[in-house]
């Protein structure tokens, strides 16, 4: 089984808005995380909600193995908020793809690009690597404990950087999509 995980508990706070609920291409922001991930038909979806949860939860159309994790401790960084999502994993889920409730540009395609080099290699993380920079990564069952203790703002990429033999990296030949921190970005 493999989870899809949507981080979209910030506060927005040089948006200055709750801005999962600002709207591109018709739709809020985190929703693109989550048509691709359904989409690429991961077997179980979880969306990390915190800031003005309930809103935001409101906002946004789930599939059906879809579910809303809330973590109450979203101001101590987006750590925090993975670790929610990997306390809430299903018992037989293998790897979970981390995707940002802020990045609408995140393809099905990649997401299964991912899968796909899981299944292939089975290595603890297997990263997108965009021609300017890396994307999104899929975290093996193996690390979940290690990465449920991280803490702070940096996620996933603290485990990278300190254990890069864990690391299997999928070249995208295209640039990285664009996050929206601000309003400026999500006029762009």
């Amino acid at each position: 089984m493999i989870t899809g995980v949507v981080l979209a508990a910030g506060a927005s706070t040089r948006f200055g808005s709750t801005k999962q609920l600002a709207v591109v291409d018709g739709k809020p922001l985190p929703q693109h995380a989550i048509d691709a991930l359904s989409e690429a038909e991961v077997d179980e979806l979880l969306v990390v909600t915190g800031h003005d949860a309930e809103a935001v939860e409101v906002a946004l159309t789930l599939p059906p193995e879809g579910r809303f994790v809330r973590n109450p401790n979203h101001r101590d960084g987006q750590a925090t908020s993975l670790a929610a999502a990997l306390h809430a994993v299903a018992d037989d889920s293998q790897a979970v793809v981390v995707l940002m409730g802020d990045q609408p540009g995140v393809t099905a395609d990649v997401i299964r690009a991912l899968v796909d080099r899981f299944h292939e290699t089975r290595a603890q993380i297997v990263r997108i690597e965009y021609l300017d920079g890396p994307g999104p990564a899929l975290l093996s069952r193996e690390i979940y404990a290690e990465a449920g203790h991280l803490y702070g703002d940096a996620g996933a990429r603290t485990l990278m950087a300190s254990h890069p033999d864990w690391v299997v990296d999928v070249r995208i030949d295209a640039p990285v999509p664009r996050d929206v921190d601000t309003p400026e970005d999500l006029r762009r």
